[in-house]
């Protein structure tokens, strides 16, 4: 016998759908910004659902927003239980580790934020505070940077309309630290050489690196250049450089013969010919790469790649590897030189692109040329002649193609500007492998 009514199925719903009904409640007053409605929804489905990851996160928020730091922590702690590689949910327990005075937890959690993903440049701001405050500058410096730049490469923190109002204050004191760290970090990294040379012969050294931290204008004497990272003012502005200023030219053009019989060694088995470029989709190589009919192809061979040998190419290739390593090329650490095999198959037009600095050309050697190749820069338009060496200045917008029928080969290498002093391409040296320390450091790749 009863005591009285039981409930029907229809009049009590189970507990997981009343916890997806609050939830609905919850986007719905959210989607209206009635946030006192939406933690409402959320704090009921928290009662019904202790575990669940949406109502803890929010609510965790919006406990260290009202003051409540210690349940705050509770709430945010347990989210990161139930979801470890949550990059914002980590940001918050950060945050709130450090409303609550514990820098080491909210240091270590920012940077497992970073870890799971580099690109959340308001957890690297944090990070960056927390390393400056714990006199750790270097980093702290280089952190400061990678955020901003990252934040205005997204269309943020370009002004106060794009800045967060909370976040204001750090961004403000990250771009000062900024200004004057980058400062202070080049003068020091060029004071040997200045204090050996003296200042007239780092002058334009100067020069760049003002123009390098936005002081100063660059001045471009040929509009068609556009150095896309590092511009030196003063050599002459020029597509393609007289033969009389490279005069180890000559010690490819006398081993010509030699040169192409590795290189016809290498085809014959294609084994070590990678892509020039690495793309993540196709959209993404269309812009580099056009092709006639066939899919375009450009490849290489690399005897250097970013600066590093790579011995297993140069031994397939032993005299070519002598010859290139007896040159005068631009040697700096975990950047150049940049030597290859340059193939590319018929049909392949490279589009217009530009290089990052003028204080170096670009070398062709031809070694397989059929008709109906060329290779144009800042408009002027120049086509291989096989076993003639030549050099041109990659930051003038240049584009290349082989409308043949038949495969081109070229040996392509970095060199220095000829018109840079000896003193001058070794503070250029320094200042691109501390520059390229500097961003690694702030979690900027290299492009």
């Amino acid at each position: 016998m009863t005591t009285g009514a039981q409930p029907t199925a229809s009049a009590r719903l189970p507990p997981r759908e009343d916890v997806a009904a609050e939830l609905r409640v919850a986007h719905d007053a959210l989607g209206r910004r009635d946030a006192a409605a939406a933690e409402a929804a959320f704090r009921r489905a928290l009662t019904l659902d202790p575990d669940n990851l949406e109502a803890a996160h929010f609510i965790g928020v919006r406990s260290g927003i009202d003051g409540n730091h210690a349940a705050a922590l509770t709430l945010l702690q347990r989210a990161v239980e139930l979801d470890p590689r949550n990059a914002p949910l980590l940001k918050d327990l950060a945050v709130t580790y450090l409303e609550l005075g514990r820098a080491p937890e909210a240091t270590a959690t920012f940077t497992r934020a970073l870890e799971i993903d580099p690109e959340f440049f308001v957890a690297r701001l944090h990070l960056a505070f927390l390393q400056e405050e714990a006199g750790n500058d270097r980093d702290a410096l280089a952190n400061y940077f990678g955020a901003v730049t990252k934040a205005q490469a997204q269309g943020r923190w370009l002004s106060e309309a794009s800045t967060a109002r909370v976040l204001r204050p750090l961004v403000l004191h990250a771009m000062d630290r900024i200004d004057s760290g980058r400062r202070k970090l080049f003068a020091d990294l060029l004071a040997p050489l200045r204090e050996a040379h003296g200042d007239a012969a780092l002058a334009r050294v100067q020069q760049c690196v003002e123009i390098l931290l936005n002081a100063r204008e660059a001045n471009y004497p040929d509009s068609r250049q556009r150095p896309k990272f590092l511009y030196f003012p003063g050599p002459p502005a020029t597509t393609f450089f007289d033969e009389a200023l490279f005069p180890w030219h000559a010690v490819l053009e006398e081993n010509f013969a030699v040169i192409r019989g590795e290189l016809e060694a290498v085809l014959a088995d294609n084994d070590g010919v990678v892509p020039f470029l690495t793309f993540d989709s196709p959209e993404q190589a269309s812009g580099y790469l056009a092709g006639d009919g066939a899919p375009p192809n450009w490849d290489a061979f690399f005897f250097y790649r970013h600066g590093e040998r790579n011995d297993v190419n140069c031994q397939r290739c032993p005299r070519t590897a002598a010859i290139i390593d007896s040159l005068p090329l631009v040697r700096i650490r975990e950047h150049a030189p940049e030597i290859c095999f340059s193939v590319l198959t018929p049909g392949t037009h490279i589009l217009p692109h530009r290089g990052v600095t003028n204080t170096r050309l670009v070398t062709h050697f031809p070694l397989i040329v059929p008709e109906n190749c060329a290779i144009v820069v800042g408009g002027e338009t120049h086509e291989w002649r096989q076993g003639e060496c030549f050099a041109f200045d990659d930051t003038f917008e240049h584009e290349a193609w082989n409308r043949g029928t038949s495969t081109r080969v070229v040996l392509l290498m970095d060199c220095w500007n000829p018109h840079l002093t000896a003193v001058e391409r070794e503070a250029v040296a320094l200042l691109v492998e501390a520059i390229g320390d500097f961003n690694r450091r702030g979690g900027i790749a290299e492009s």
